[in-house]
């Protein structure tokens, strides 16, 4: 009795260390860029040379993730009822999140050192601090998605309806309600600019061709900067802001008065741009290809899993 006792707890034993998933660490000091991929849900993680370093490949139909910090990623997934903090120096698991089915997007906030996950299901954005505890919760319109943060306020775009939402962190309430376009997605703050740009896909047979241009003050809209055709990606660096238009697989790049700088046709049916180090880096999600550019050229292609649909980057090594 006692060895059948023994060889069933080895075997349980066994059994839960092949269930953890544990994956290929990476350094705390390397820089990287790495490609959100849903169709194979996966993260897989390029150099400053835009070589591969490693992929993660999941169980979970992860959605979305964010960086948290210097050393996490968060992963979610709309379908899912749990969203999951992995710690990249060691690629373990270290936190799970019940936050039920509907998560749309998280977002990382440097200053407040808190996170913020909106949900279609209750139409609400809900804060955590920096370890994955719940602190506040908040209703909004109808399927708060692209956010971004300055100053102590968190402005969230309601992607199903007519209105942005200025929340203030500390308090975590609504503070202010901006008239929007429908679809809108993708959102950058300007901050020596006081400006606010986000762009959208645009409603049913009409697309979107403009980055929509707000006062970050009055939220009062500005003259639009035309960005054909549905721009939904920004990424702003110093004095430069890359967009992208995936209905014409179309990179912009301008500076922050909005003047176009130049453009390029670049991926296919791409969603994503960030910048890293000296480049400006596109996810082509049907063609599942990263692009690296520099000087206005493609220097580097690299292949990634199906479905790119979001880039993390970490370049600081503290």
């Amino acid at each position: 009795m006692n060895k059948s006792m023994i060889a069933l707890l080895m075997c349980l034993l066994l059994l839960t260390g092949c269930s953890e998933q544990r994956f290929t660490p990476i350094n705390p000091h390397q820089p990287f860029v790495a490609s959100v991929n849903i169709l194979q849900p996966s993260l897989t993680f390029f150099d400053q040379k835009g070589d591969p370093i490693t992929t993660w490949e999941f169980e979970s139909a992860y959605t979305g993730g964010v960086l948290i910090q210097h050393d996490r990623v968060l992963m979610y997934g709309h379908e899912l009822t749990e969203a999951h903090l992995y710690e990249i120096s060691t690629g373990k698991q270290v936190a799970t999140i019940e936050c039920g089915m509907g998560t749309t997007n998280a977002y990382y906030d440097n200053q407040s050192e808190q996170f913020f996950m909106t949900n279609s299901k209750t139409n609400a954005v809900i804060s955590y601090d920096s370890q994955g505890k719940k602190l506040h919760e908040q209703k909004l319109y109808n399927y708060p998605m692209s956010m971004v943060a300055s100053n102590g306020y968190l402005y969230v775009v309601n992607y199903k309806d007519t209105v942005l939402s200025v929340l203030d962190i500390e308090a975590f309430t609504v503070v202010d309600e901006w008239e929007i376009a429908k679809s809108s997605h993708g959102i950058a703050v300007l901050e020596q600019q006081n400006k606010l740009w986000i762009g959208g896909h645009g409603e049913g047979s009409k697309p979107n061709e403009t980055i929509d241009v707000y006062d970050l003050t009055t939220g009062e809209k500005q003259t639009p900067i035309s960005m054909p055709l549905m721009p939904v990606g920004i990424a702003k660096k110093g004095d430069e802001v890359a967009v992208i238009s995936h209905g014409e697989s179309m990179l912009y790049v301008a500076d922050i008065d909005g003047e176009i700088l130049w453009q390029q046709k670049v991926g296919a049916n791409p969603f994503a741009v960030q910048h890293f180090m000296d480049f400006i880096v596109v996810a082509g999600y049907d063609d599942q290809t990263i692009y690296f550019l520099e000087d206005e050229q493609v220097i580097q292609k690299v292949q990634t899993n199906k479905g790119p649909f979001q880039l993390l980057v970490r370049e600081g090594t503290t």
